[in-house]
């Protein structure tokens, strides 16, 4: 069961963002198994041995996930975007000239570095491909699924080409191994047959995917609407990393504190319609992270249609009872400043590549006595304890 608080687009009855913990990877034979292994992990042209028991593999930037994809297979790899949105400038470092802040730590770096010319990639383990559960998406309708709990604010009917989040980071509590809970923006492109583009990145703990307890950066896509393609982070062929200091799917501190000090990850995604269309991810004014190229997609290769920033947990409603499972901070919006995890900096680009806040958006809270949702202008505070005197 998925429990989702969200600001978001509505797309008439189609619901986006719904994960399914189906099995994706079932009992299969060792040489089978093997021969995946082969496939995802590259030859490393250095290994660091993370403290968090990781191994981060830094491989070829030409020899990355990327393109094993058929439509990439002659891709000439772009390491810096044609065209950058207005007010974001960039240097040879990829370090923003302004409006700076502190370092992204995540716990391999504490053990080394990759080098110029290569990417970080998290090595996928054997129990990776045997786990039982993958946190696979699916597509739902979400006014169906009475186990889903959605707090929105919506936005649609214009053309959207970038989308900016700063997505407040804490560690939520989660219950069991096979529930997960995040926080994500999503930039969608929908036609009229429901047809579904979209892609995902935020934080997420979620001990079934990392085998562990700790917030992990994440990023997502699909080009069919959650069916057969896409994946989390380098785990299939599609995007394409050129920065060598971020391991997509790797844990990311410092955390928030209740009531103390605040940390945040900034992501902006823009397309770069004079470099190809490609979609360009940017996170905390620091990092140029790599690109989905418009190959991918069919809607998206124009432009998205719907944009949303939210949270989500699953909830396994153990002997009947709602998950204890947090979201953001595990306090409500109410507490506020310090207290309840926020998004801020809201923002959507247009064709001109100008930056405006949501507008004619729509609240819709389902599940308020276990997470709520508080808006202002450009951003909201969001999240809750799950099970509660007032959430049973």
């Amino acid at each position: 069961m998925a429990l989702c608080l969200f600001f978001l687009a509505p797309m008439s009855s189609v619901g986006i963002g719904i994960r399914d913990t189906n099995t994706v990877f079932s009992k299969k034979p060792k040489p089978e198994v093997r021969k995946q292994l082969k496939r995802l992990n590259k030859p490393a042209l250095k290994t660091i041995e993370s403290p968090d028991g990781d191994i981060i593999d830094c491989v070829d930037i030409y020899n990355q996930p990327a393109f094993d994809h058929p439509l990439l297979k002659n891709h000439t790899i772009k390491m810096r975007p044609s065209s950058y949105p207005e007010g974001f400038s960039f240097d040879e470092s990829n370090d923003v000239s302004s409006n700076s802040k502190p370092e992204i730590t995540q716990p391999w770096h504490l053990n080394g570095s990759c080098p110029e010319g290569t990417i970080p990639i998290r090595r996928t383990k054997e129990k990776d491909l045997l786990r039982a559960y993958y946190g696979k998406k699916k597509l739902s309708t979400i006014h169906d699924e009475t186990d889903t709990s959605i707090h929105e604010i919506s936005e649609e009917g214009d053309r959207y080409y970038g989308l900016n989040a700063e997505i407040n980071v804490w560690n939520p509590a989660v219950m069991a191994q096979d529930e997960f809970s995040l926080a994500q923006f999503w930039v969608a492109g929908v036609d009229n047959r429901n047809v579904i583009d979209t892609i995902e990145a935020g934080i997420m703990v979620y001990h079934d995917m990392y085998h562990d307890y700790e917030t992990h950066i994440f990023i997502f896509w699909t080009s069919d609407g959650y069916g057969s393609t896409g994946c989390y982070n380098l785990e299939c062929p599609g995007f394409v990393q050129v920065d060598n200091r971020i391991v997509l799917g790797a844990s990311v501190t410092p955390y928030s504190v209740y009531g103390g000090e605040q940390h945040s990850l900034n992501f902006f995604i823009w397309k770069d319609d004079l470099g190809g269309g490609d979609w360009w991810l940017y996170l905390s004014h620091r990092y140029l992270l790599g690109y989905w190229p418009a190959s991918l997609f069919s809607i998206m290769a124009g432009s998205a249609t719907y944009v949303s920033w939210g949270g989500e947990v699953t909830n396994e409603q153990i002997g009947g009872q709602h998950t204890t499972t947090q979201m953001g901070s595990g306090h409500f919006a109410e507490e506020a400043t310090n207290r309840a995890s926020f998004f801020q900096n809201l923002k959507v680009m247009d064709a001109h590549q100008v930056l405006r806040g949501p507008r004619n958006s729509r609240r819709s809270v389902t599940a308020p006595n276990c997470y709520n949702l508080l808006k202002h202008e450009d951003f909201f505070y969001f999240g809750g304890p799950g099970r509660s005197l007032q959430c049973p």
